[in-house]
């Protein structure tokens, strides 16, 4: 199932969670990979960042192969908290990527490892901070408004980082799919000459709604089996 969901883009995931009722969670805008085009999807594995590494390392052992490390580090943009000896680390724990709420550094030496890393962006400084530990620290993190656990799974790519309650990512899966194939269909007529005004009846979309001032264009692409918007 990871596999799959790593191979669909984060944009059909969440517009999969807007059909299904599924809430949207998605880390801040401006996550993005240090190495574009990579992506990475994979069950939560989350830490929070005190000011030192040592939080990772606790928490690498007891990563299953394929987590992804999420690190809550309140977005903070005046400090890197994880740099290459972290995530070479990380992938000798069998994670898949990380994910972090904050900057890295090491910019080079993570091109070079390849792992996956999302983040804000680069910092040189490490921390020289050390706060008190929480009780929750290897068992929840927040990424702006939202708190995600190892119930979770997480999936990222350069549209951003998306998160999903794992009981849920099934369906979430099956939906997204049926709307990447409708999509890609639709990108197929619009090559070979049909509009998309033609394929989603946009005149009669504009006749219902003058009639109807409620009627939406969802609405009227669920009627007509569109999907663009969701």
């Amino acid at each position: 199932m990871v596999e799959h969901l790593a191979d669909l883009p984060t944009p059909l995931l969440a517009d999969a969670c807007v059909r299904l009722d599924v809430p949207l969670r998605v880390a801040p805008a401006g996550v993005r990979p240090v190495v574009p085009g990579q992506r990475v999807a994979g069950r939560v594995l989350p830490v929070r960042h005190h000011g030192s590494v040592d939080v990772f390392l606790e928490a690498y052992g007891s990563a299953a192969p394929g987590d992804v490390l999420v690190i809550d580090n309140g977005g903070r943009t005046d400090e890197a908290c994880v740099g290459d000896l972290a995530v070479l680390e990380a992938a000798a724990a069998g994670v898949a990527g990380l994910v972090v709420w904050g900057l890295h550094r090491d910019t080079a030496e993570l091109v070079e490892i390849g792992l996956p890393v999302f983040s804000y962006g680069s910092c040189p400084l490490g921390p020289t901070r050390l706060d008190d530990r929480e009780a929750q620290t290897l068992v929840s993190a927040r990424v702006g408004a939202h708190l995600v656990t190892a119930d979770d799974l997480v999936c990222a790519d350069d549209d951003g980082v998306l998160f999903l309650p794992a009981a849920r990512a099934e369906e979430v899966l099956a939906a997204a799919a049926r709307i990447r194939r409708t999509e890609r269909t639709q990108a197929a007529r619009i090559r070979a000459g049909e509009t998309l005004r033609q394929q989603t009846a946009f005149d009669d979309y504009l006749a219902r709604r003058a009639a109807e001032p409620g009627y939406t264009f969802r609405q009227h692409l669920r009627r007509v089996g569109g999907a663009i918007e969701e």
